[in-house]
């Protein structure tokens, strides 16, 4: 990968120190050549277990990928841009498994570079490695992220199962760089722990930032340009759903950027409405910039609300900025999305009654056929444990009969073992503990491991009987890495 620039300057810079979720007691690190930085206690090394488990959304229905289309989930949305063509001709294309939580894992056999297929994130491994990673919100870092300073690509929480092995991160940026690549500066935002830095980008290309890896955590990366801007951008629509036989759209405008992307998803899912994502191209055939205005029209005459939307990179803002589309009659439309100035046609696509007529049909389907499985609950059958049980979990087993089976104290254990650094807040956030008791507990048992082992007997006995590996799993959510999800879904299968 080559750099249209150098680098104006190479050191790390420190941010804001009044993040509410993260209290960054910034930290300046200094780099040079290839932007490496000093290894700090709380970035732990490149282990599965050892870093933040930060993935933020639930579980992500697989939905058809067709680039240049972006689908729900952060699918490859880069734009076919004639002066941003992707040059990693040399990296194996590789597509990951879904885990629960909206999370992706790659096995990655030997050393080499590998492109994710969906995220655009890309691997240089010096080994055989397991790799996990998964996206994330920018708007949870916003007051880290302070002028001249703005985000350049999607954030990741990206964890390796082999320590050291993962040696480079190619962040996939959702800028057009030509004629600005000797202005520009990337650098990567670093939050580890407590503490969150910038550390320099080892070089850039039109696609990607490439970051030598010095610890893992969430990561993503920055720019600063002393001049104004050009983004791909992205037009993702909603339909939505209720039985009158008007139409109602909610057309949202992005940057390419995934993290964007899949913030626009989760606002929509916890919208007071039901929705249907319409899938078209959503790649935008021309250059969004910041502080031009864009205006959407419809054929036929729709009511659209508002007018005009004045572009702007919301990465940073938990409420994305929306057109609504609303149809009293059904009909076949289309959209067309308008530069103000030029009256350019920025984005275009036609929608047809049949775009979103099969899909409800297709969704009641899979509810119809899926209807009889969600109500039986599956048994879950637990390793043979070794020693004996306490009389509690013998009472609390009996009195579940034929059910799923209260997870024993051994098989807490090998839990509490999983949970990394953050298991009080997890404590707190998923199994409903109480700081008080949290303490109590602190107080009462030196040894980390078995404080962690408490507050899971805890919460086991405090559900009276069920306890079970599922609903563990269920209260942990994406709060759960990978070694959790595996132990788990061990500890259920049949035997």
């Amino acid at each position: 990968m080559s750099s249209p620039g150098p680098e104006p300057d190479s050191g790390a810079e420190s941010l804001s120190s009044d993040e509410k979720e993260v209290t960054p007691s910034c930290t300046e690190e200094s780099g040079s050549g290839l932007g490496s930085a000093e290894e700090h206690p709380e970035g732990e090394a490149s282990s599965d277990s050892g870093s933040s488990s930060s993935s933020e959304e639930e579980s992500e229905q697989e939905e058809k990928e067709s680039p240049p289309v972006c689908n729900d989930s952060g699918g490859n949305c880069l734009a076919p841009c004639e002066h941003c063509r992707n040059g990693n001709d040399q990296t194996e294309q590789v597509t990951p498994r879904r885990l629960a939580g909206g999370q992706f894992m790659v096995q990655l056999d030997t050393e080499g570079s590998y492109q994710c297929s969906i995220t655009g994130l890309i691997f240089e491994v010096t080994a055989a490695a397991r790799v996990t990673y998964s996206l994330l919100s920018w708007s949870k870092y916003a007051r880290l992220v302070q002028e001249p300073w703005i985000v350049g690509g999607p954030l990741f929480d990206v964890r390796c199962s082999s320590s050291g092995a993962l040696s480079s991160l190619h962040f996939p940026h959702c800028l057009c760089l030509r004629d600005h690549g000797a202005g520009v500066t990337f650098k990567v935002l670093h939050i580890k722990g407590g503490a969150a830095a910038l550390e320099p980008s080892a070089e850039f290309s039109g696609s990607h930032v490439r970051w030598a890896v010095s610890s893992l955590s969430p990561v993503g990366p920055l720019i600063r340009s002393p001049e104004p801007l050009r983004y791909h951008g992205a037009v993702i629509l909603y339909k939505a759903l209720d039985q009158h036989p008007s139409l109602t759209f909610w057309v949202y405008l992005a940057t390419n950027n995934e993290s964007f992307i899949k913030d626009i998803k989760k606002a929509v899912q916890h919208s007071n409405k039901k929705f249907l994502k319409i899938d078209k191209p959503a790649a935008c055939q021309k250059l969004l910039q910041e502080g031009k205005k864009y205006r959407l029209i419809c054929e036929p005459q729709a009511e659209i609300t508002p007018e005009e939307i004045e572009f702007v990179d919301g990465s940073l803002l938990k409420l994305k900025s929306y057109f609504e589309v609303y149809l009293e009659t059904p009909d076949d439309i289309t959209l067309s999305l308008l530069e103000q100035d030029s009256d350019e046609t920025v984005w275009k696509a036609k929608l047809r009654e049949r775009d979103w007529i099969h899909s409800e049909q297709n969704k009641n389907e899979q509810k119809r056929s899926t209807a009889g499985v969600k109500k039986r609950k599956p048994a879950l059958s637990i390793l043979e444990e070794e020693g004996l049980q306490s009389k509690k979990q013998k009472t609390g087993g009996a009195a579940e009969g034929m059910g799923a089976k209260s997870l024993t104290d051994q098989q807490l254990l090998v839990i509490a073992k999983l949970l990394d650094r953050r298991w009080r807040e997890i404590a707190i956030e998923c199994l409903q503990m109480e700081m008080k008791d949290i303490e109590d507990i602190r107080a009462m048992e030196e040894e980390v491991i078995l404080q962690k082992f408490l507050v899971l007997r805890k919460w086991r006995d405090r559900e009276q009987g069920n306890g079970t590996a599922e609903a563990l799993q269920s209260c942990l959510g994406d709060k759960a890495t990978f070694e959790i999800l595996q132990a788990l879904q061990g500890f259920s299968a049949p035997s």
